[in-house]
């Protein structure tokens, strides 16, 4: 934990512990379901192995965070203490969606959209047999330009490498414009009118491939109502 503030105020108090960097962040990433290292690492990968651990260990401590092993398998979890936190992070993302302004260049990052959008799919929208979509930003100066999510009955798979599977369908997106529709900030109806986004494949494919993502969204939730690009 971070030096106390001396105050018995219990904002403080949690603060001592949440105003430390990263710290919350880490918490956002066990709320949206990561659980083990390399997955923490994905949604944070600024930060370093070293300082991953030492923040996992402070949380163990606060009882913030329960850290199970199962022979090779090791898991970190929210405690029923971190678990009620999840309110906290809803409300600081709705309070940023809404009052930190437009993203910086410096905020779009693909292989983090990638990440999120993988662990997002909706079973239930997405076609029942392996679905492979491959997207390919025309603005990146950060990471790859191209990725492939993998979309299989029980399981997404994200991939900056050619997975070796047939491609299904093709997104061709401004990487700002489907991060602000990922962020609720821009409708996907807009962005294929425009051009920003597009999609190449079945029709059928591309009239419900928006559908296939829920976000666990911050604020407003984006439009995910069928559309159809092209002809």
């Amino acid at each position: 934990m971070g030096p106390s503030y001396r105050q018995f105020c219990p904002v403080a108090k949690a603060m001592e512990l949440f105003d430390e960097r990263w710290t919350l962040l880490i918490v956002r990433e066990l709320v949206l379901g990561s659980e083990h290292f390399n997955e923490l690492r994905r949604g944070l990968p600024r930060i370093s192995p070293t300082l991953l651990s030492k923040r996992l260990h402070q949380l163990t401590v606060a009882g913030i965070v329960e850290r199970t092993e199962n022979g090779s398998d090791v898991r970190y979890v929210l405690t029923s203490a971190g678990r009620g936190l999840e309110p906290v992070v809803e409300a600081l993302g709705a309070w940023g969606s809404q009052w930190t302004g437009r993203l910086g260049d410096h905020d779009l990052d693909p292989k983090l959209l990638m990440w999120d959008m993988h662990r997002c799919v909706d079973h239930t929208m997405a076609p029942e047999t392996r679905t492979v979509i491959q997207f390919t930003f025309l603005s990146s100066a950060r990471g790859s330009r191209r990725w492939w999510i993998v979309i299989a009955p029980d399981d997404v798979d994200v991939c900056d490498e050619d997975p070796g599977f047939e491609v299904t369908v093709r997104v061709s997106a401004d990487l700002r414009a489907l991060t602000e529709i990922w962020r609720g900030e821009l409708e996907w109806p807009k962005a294929l009118r425009s051009g920003a986004v597009v999609i190449d494949g079945p029709v059928e494919i591309r009239r419900s491939l928006p559908t296939w993502f829920v976000p666990r969204s911050f604020g407003s939730p984006p439009v995910v109502e069928p559309v159809v690009s092209g002809g």
